[in-house]
């Protein structure tokens, strides 16, 4: 018998199993059907309700309710049970159209936004999406060359350099002229009152209207013991080179009125001229050239070059340029130190000399009246120009090689279009001009004696009187205009004198090319810089656009000159060589009487051209023939006149 423990256990495990909750297949055993219907039925209509709202929730939602990570399209092979075609598209399509036209939206905003649509970090997008707008004629300002053509559709390479090239250039245009917005200089002008000439205005008046820094430009320098003076500006505008006739030579930095160096080489100076930087510049002495630093030391003494009168240095290449007194014209290289090129010019004494800043083209005039254009390259001048009926005295060239402006014994200052080689206007001076020179804003100095005349507009209008005019104390030598700074150098028997002119420098400057303001640091990375990039004589050309347009000579004329620089014609029919036969085949008498049989083919065939050749030629003669009998045949008016 079990113990009353282990009963009292079992009834507990009894009890416990009794109050599970009752399912509503169980319960319902020895109960009527109505007493399960009462019991159950509360809680299956309660499921039933609760089955019927979920699926009407399903039916009313998309894809049955379904929550997907992705909402992929519906296909066209999918959800096609138990529906027809009428069915599939009336669900299926409107779905798909709205989903696409969402994508199309959001790729809309973001290429209309920049950075793909970014939100910057306050969360908000840019108000003006976009590259800011340039104005048209900004970019016209800094338009280059018109697009190359480009090749057929094999050349892929080429044609895929070209648009690259292309693309680099509209960028460069864009950016520059985006950032020439934010220069806030702008070059002025003198103006006077109602009724004045601004010619009339003395130096004196300027240098006490302006400010102290601008009124201390203008200054004199009394040095009458060895003048008249040459004189030449550094390309920065901070350092003037001075040059007297008698042997004085002189460094200053005139801004700041520091003396760098002042030697006396003791013999007639003709010229003297900055090399690529302030540290070295050159000196044409009487016999030969010699190349100084800024300290006064003698770097170099050149001998080749002698006599020279007349020096012009090419800083994008490098090339210091010089015109003697025998008729010739040298090119020294001053990075390598060696003569590029000299070129007799048969033209006689030349001491009138210029360079175009556009092409590095050098301009000579000479005592015929001529003014003849040289480049390195070539023997003979590029172009010849009658410009005047006496002797040219002057010649210059704008910065961007379009107006040469010169002057002649006649008394007459001419005007010319280097583009079409034509004159455009021409004055009358009543003494004539001995020096001329042009500013980077287009004003013209003249001197005449000791009297220098500044003139405004000379290409574009007729001028009938000048901008600005100064005496100074003796006759003048030398003319130039100090870059980025309203400043006239002007070289005379009695010293130097420095003049102050509104408008003529230009008010903006690039750093990277010539900084008035850099260090030492500065300038020596420019210099390293500057040697890399050097430009080799040999592209020294009229029209430096060429240079970028692909040589489209025909096939015949480039083999021609490759014949003749060759010796031989590399595609010409080689010798004929028999193949090597086996099975006896190859014996001397086989080979020799296969090289005739090919001999024989070869001379057919040049037998039957000129055959060819001279039928045509027949034809033609009796052609010929049947035309003078035609016309034979006919009676002229003067056949009456024969007996």
């Amino acid at each position: 018998m079990a113990s009353p423990s282990e009963a009292d256990v079992n009834v507990s495990h009894v009890e416990k199993k009794k109050k599970r909750p009752v399912r509503y297949w169980q319960g319902t055993e020895g109960k009527a059907k109505d007493d399960s219907k009462t019991e159950g039925q509360p809680e299956q209509q309660k499921r039933q309700q609760n089955r019927i709202k979920k699926k009407r929730k399903r039916d009313e939602q998309p894809d049955g309710g379904k929550k997907v990570i992705s909402r992929r399209p519906v296909r066209y092979w999918q959800g096609t049970e138990g529906k027809t075609k009428d069915d599939n598209k009336t669900e299926g399509q409107p779905e798909q159209q709205k989903r696409q036209q969402n994508r199309i939206k959001k790729k809309r905003k973001r290429d209309e936004q920049p950075d793909g649509g970014k939100k910057v970090i306050s969360g908000k997008s840019d108000p003006f999406p976009g590259p800011p707008p340039i104005p048209k004629g900004k970019l016209e300002k800094f338009k280059r060359k018109g697009k190359i053509q480009k090749p057929l559709q094999h050349h892929y390479k080429l044609k895929d350099i070209i648009t690259r090239s292309e693309e680099a250039s509209e960028m460069a245009q864009k950016q520059a002229a985006r950032f020439d917005l934010l220069l806030p200089e702008d070059a002025g002008f003198l103006e006077g009152d109602e009724d004045e000439d601004t010619c009339m205005i003395s130096q004196e008046d300027i240098a006490d209207a302006v400010d102290i820094t601008s009124g201390a430009k203008h200054f004199n320098l009394k040095l009458c013991q060895f003048g008249p003076y040459r004189l030449d500006y550094s390309r920065t505008g901070r350092h003037l080179l001075l040059g007297g006739r008698r042997g004085h030579v002189a460094c200053v930095d005139w801004q700041s009125k520091q003396l760098m160096c002042e030697l006396n080489v003791m013999e007639s100076v003709n010229d003297v001229k900055w090399l690529h930087t302030e540290h070295m510049f050159a000196v044409a002495q009487k016999k030969w050239l010699h190349i100084y630093d800024s300290n006064g030391i003698e770097l170099h003494c050149i001998r080749k070059f002698n006599d020279v009168l007349r020096m012009q240095f090419l800083p994008y290449h490098f090339l210091l340029a010089t015109a003697s007194a025998t008729g010739f014209l040298q090119y020294l290289d001053v990075s390598i130190g060696k003569e590029v090129a000299a070129i007799c010019t048969k033209t006689g004494r030349l001491d009138v000399m210029c360079q175009n800043p556009h092409n590095a083209v050098i301009h000579l005039g000479h005592p015929n009246g001529t003014v003849t254009l040289w480049s390195p390259n070539q023997k003979e001048a590029l172009v010849k120009m009658l410009c005047h009926q006496g002797g040219v005295r002057s010649v210059t060239v704008d910065k961007t090689g379009t107006y040469m402006i010169t002057s002649g014994m006649d008394k007459k200052m001419k005007v010319f279009d280097i583009r079409a080689f034509k004159p455009l206007r021409s004055y009358f001076l009543p003494t004539g001009a001995s020096c001329l020179s042009l500013s980077q804003r287009g004003l013209l100095s003249a001197a005449t004696g000791d009297i220098v005349q500044v003139y405004r507009d000379v290409w574009s209008t007729p001028v009938t009187k000048p901008y600005m005019a100064h005496r100074v104390r003796g006759s003048v030598w030398g003319l130039g205009f100090c870059p980025f700074e309203d400043v006239l150098g002007v070289g005379h028997g009695e010293g130097f004198t420095s003049m102050l002119v509104p408008g003529a420098g230009e008010p903006n400057f690039d750093g990277l090319d010539a900084n008035p303001y850099r260090s030492a640091k500065q300038r020596q990375e420019w210099e390293v810089k500057a040697l890399l990039e050097k430009i080799q004589p040999e592209l020294i050309t009229l029209d430096p656009s060429e240079l970028g347009y692909v040589d489209r000579a025909n096939f015949e004329q480039r083999h021609q000159d490759r014949v003749e620089a060759l010796g031989f014609d590399p595609l010409g029919k080689e010798k004929f060589v028999p193949k090597h036969k086996k099975k006896g085949r190859s014996s001397a008498a086989g080979i020799e009487r296969r090289k005739r049989q090919v001999a024989h083919e070869d001379q057919r065939d040049v037998i039957r051209k000129t055959v060819e050749d001279r039928m045509k030629l027949e034809e033609e003669r009796n052609r010929m023939k049947e035309k003078k009998a035609a016309l034979s045949g006919k009676r002229s008016a003067l056949d009456r006149f024969k007996k």
